[in-house]
């Protein structure tokens, strides 16, 4: 597992509740919810596309 991963799931995370908490204050709960769930399919994809390179790498130990 690569340190760099966890500093990308964290500047989302800090990102989306930043700009969550902007739009709340803001009035616009709609948006914030929209920011909220945009955040959580981005971190989602990277989460993805690592276990697929954790798959690859089982599949090449076993030789499959």
């Amino acid at each position: 597992m690569n340190v760099d991963l966890v500093f990308q799931i964290a500047g989302v995370g800090i990102i989306v509740a930043v700009l969550n908490q902007l739009l709340v204050r803001a009035g616009r709960e709609e948006q914030a919810l929209l920011t909220t769930i945009a955040g959580l399919i981005a971190v989602l994809v990277i989460v993805a596309k690592e276990i697929g390179i954790l798959f690859d790498t089982i599949k090449q130990i076993f030789n499959f």
